[in-house]
């Protein structure tokens, strides 16, 4: 399968020399563009000549078994063949990797949209469980995160919120989140300690820049009325927050938590932004086919994926059979060896869809 990489070392080869180029060189934009398609193929350039060398040691190798050798000669270039091949076995696995297609959307910000399901109150204390997760694990990445929308419950939960990330690959780390997420616990509202099954949802979305999401101005009803906190009392005495409505889908985003009118609207159309480019996304994986469905990531986003037992302080992943018993660890954001889990099987199974 790795036959026609020479055309990857070809292009790297043509990168560098564009690269050096005073034509290339005063043109930023131009500069930027190879610089960064340079910096995507030459892992794969790198490994591949790895590849080739260690297969050109294995054919010289074994050339030799026709020589005339002694037992100790033969004994060690035996030894020598072994190693080679089970290095050779790691780079082509290793290369599988590198040629899975890159999700154009890995290195971008993300949008996290996080609902309370089944389950009243608890539903809306586990959705608040699942922001401060997402917010600790943003922290411990020197990402920024910003509320960009919220409906508290006025006990500490929330019906919804949506939480901007901003990091490079937020997205390829958290885009494995969406679906259903399950808690089983004794909740704080119950009195005879009876532990209860509730759910939250969560969507991940890659945030879109202008020139990916066009969006019609006549398509899109702009309504404005006075913030409100819980309970109904009033944020501010001025028409602040902002409703849109995109009437081509129903799509409906409200955004309340600035005090400016501008700031509120600004939020709203990049949630809308990020809304209708996820519906696009969806509409693509339904075109794909029955063993891309099957990979991590894609699929039904009513399907439950993951369950918070704090009982028995473990956290389990049904997509992957994966189990933890880092509860605690995993609600402080601690994610990173689910995510890596999720990651290798999502690579595993495109590279089993290739072969």
């Amino acid at each position: 399968m790795f036959e026609n990489l020479s055309v990857y070392e070809d292009r790297y080869n043509e990168l560098n020399e564009m690269m050096m180029d005073p034509k290339v060189q005063s043109d930023s934009k131009l500069l930027q563009k190879t610089a960064i398609e340079h910096a995507e193929i030459e892992p794969i350039v790198k490994k591949y000549k790895e590849y080739t060398e260690t297969t050109e040691a294995i054919a010289e190798n074994k050339s030799m078994f026709d020589e005339k050798l002694d037992d100790d000669m033969r004994e060690l270039v035996k030894e020598e063949l072994k190693m080679e091949e089970e290095h050779l076995a790691e780079i082509v696995e290793e290369l599988k990797i590198l040629l899975i297609p890159k999700d154009e959307n890995d290195d971008k910000n993300v949008i996290v949209e996080v609902r309370g399901g089944a389950g009243g109150d608890e539903a809306a204390l586990f959705a608040g469980v699942l922001v401060r997760q997402y917010i600790h694990y943003a922290d411990n990445h020197n990402w920024k995160t910003e509320m960009m929308s919220s409906n508290e419950n006025g006990i500490g939960g929330f019906k919804e919120a949506i939480l901007l990330i901003q990091g490079k690959g937020a997205f390829s780390r958290l885009k494995y989140e969406s679906g259903v997420h399950r808690v089983q616990r004794v909740p704080e509202t119950e009195s005879s300690g009876r532990i209860h099954t509730s759910t939250a949802t969560v969507i991940v979305m890659p945030e879109i820049d202008d020139v990916e999401v066009e969006i019609d101005p006549n398509d899109v009803r702009v309504d404005v009325f006075r913030s409100s906190g819980n309970g109904g009392q009033s944020v501010n005495t001025t028409d602040s927050a902002v409703r849109l409505t995109h009437e081509p889908t129903g799509i409906v985003v409200s955004c309340q938590d600035e005090k400016s009118q501008l700031k509120n609207k600004d939020k709203a159309f990049k949630i809308l932004k990020a809304k209708l480019y996820d519906i696009e996304l969806q509409k693509q994986e339904d075109e794909l086919s029955k063993e891309k469905k099957s990979q991590i990531g894609s699929g039904d986003r009513s399907e439950r994926i993951r369950t918070y037992n704090y009982p028995q302080g473990r956290v389990t992943d049904h997509r992957i059979n994966y189990t933890s018993h880092r509860i605690d660890d995993i609600n402080n954001g601690d994610l990173d060896d689910l995510i890596d889990a999720l990651t290798a099987a999502d690579q595993a199974a495109k590279i089993e869809s290739v072969d």
